[in-house]
């Protein structure tokens, strides 16, 4: 049995003279959780929206669930279910008048008291959508998705403008799901987010994947964890070339007039920094350490944020 949820190859889509995916190959395997990162603009929605047949590409193929859309669209309708990043549900109807309305919509599913249960909103039934907060919306909105028992959920920027409760409350739904052998794919600008569910991630830049793996060895890959960041008042980086000499110093990129400097060990390179900053006469007007992230990979990679528009 292929044990890839989704297959795609040599994915293009072009609109005019934009090319937003341009030769994308990807495989997502049966029961993981996956992530696709990357700036607004890098191909991820279109990426996603060929997944889900809503358009076709203009290259490529692409098979999901061992199934392709030309020829199989009403079953792939009935595995797969989508939360979008904002769902408009009417808000007129009870919590449970929403799901009992998704659920009329497949001839297979789970039961509404249960998907209720799973997302969380068994003591809500009875409230109107107009009264939900924000975070029990999107986990009425990932309902809608799970009600038809999906093989394949897509959830695209899940927990974008939660509060970190309702943020930890969705990842406990997510993780649920894969542990029920469900497969995920996933859009999230949240690091914290994918290093916690994905099995893998795939980083898209330009319509291309540029880094593929688990969120671990990406972080692995910069050879070092920790990042020291610094600014200086004048807001003149140091050079490269005598970044790289301190202690501990595996990399060493600029980001506007910021400097940050993958590191080994933390301990000895800020004493160093420090001294070498003071013996140039150099201010610093900011200073900051934290644990390499996959915000920090991408930043390594090329130069700019996954946040940037």
């Amino acid at each position: 049995m292929n044990d890839a949820a989704i297959s795609c190859s040599g994915l293009v889509k072009r609109y005019g003279i934009v090319t937003a995916v341009a030769g994308l190959d990807l495989d997502v395997r049966r029961g993981e959780c996956f992530g696709l990162l990357g700036p607004n603009g890098a191909g991820k929605t279109t990426t996603i929206e060929m997944i889900q047949g809503i358009l076709a590409p203009d290259e490529g193929t692409i098979e999901v669930l061992g199934m392709n859309w030309s020829t199989d669209e009403r079953a792939l309708r009935e595995r797969i279910g989508t939360q979008l990043q904002e769902t408009k549900l009417p808000e007129k109807l009870k919590v449970e008048e929403v799901v009992t309305l998704f659920r009329s919509f497949y001839k297979h599913g789970s039961q509404v008291e249960e998907v209720l249960e799973t997302v969380g909103l068994v003591e809500k039934r009875e409230a109107f959508v107009v009264n939900l907060s924000g975070g029990q919306r999107q986990r009425l909105a990932v309902a809608c998705a799970l009600v038809c028992s999906p093989d394949l959920l897509f959830l695209d920027e899940p927990t974008t403008g939660l509060d970190p409760q309702a943020r930890h409350a969705l990842w406990n739904v997510v993780e649920t799901f894969r542990r029920g052998g469900g497969t995920t794919l996933l859009t999230t600008h949240y690091m914290e987010e994918a290093e916690q569910l994905c099995d893998r991630v795939a980083i898209i830049d330009h319509g291309k994947i540029i880094a593929l793996g688990s969120p671990s060895r990406l972080i692995a890959s910069l050879g070092a964890e920790q990042v020291v960041e610094f600014a200086l008042e004048n807001g003149t980086p140091m050079p490269a070339d005598t970044m790289e000499r301190l202690p501990g110093v595996q990399r060493v990129t600029h980001d506007d007039q910021r400097t940050r400097l993958t590191v080994s060990t933390v301990h000895a390179t800020v004493p160093a920094l420090m001294k070498f900053l003071e013996d140039r006469g150099a201010v610093l007007s900011e200073l900051t350490t934290h644990h390499a992230t996959l915000e920090d990979v991408f930043l390594a990679l090329t130069g700019r944020h996954l946040r940037d528009d």
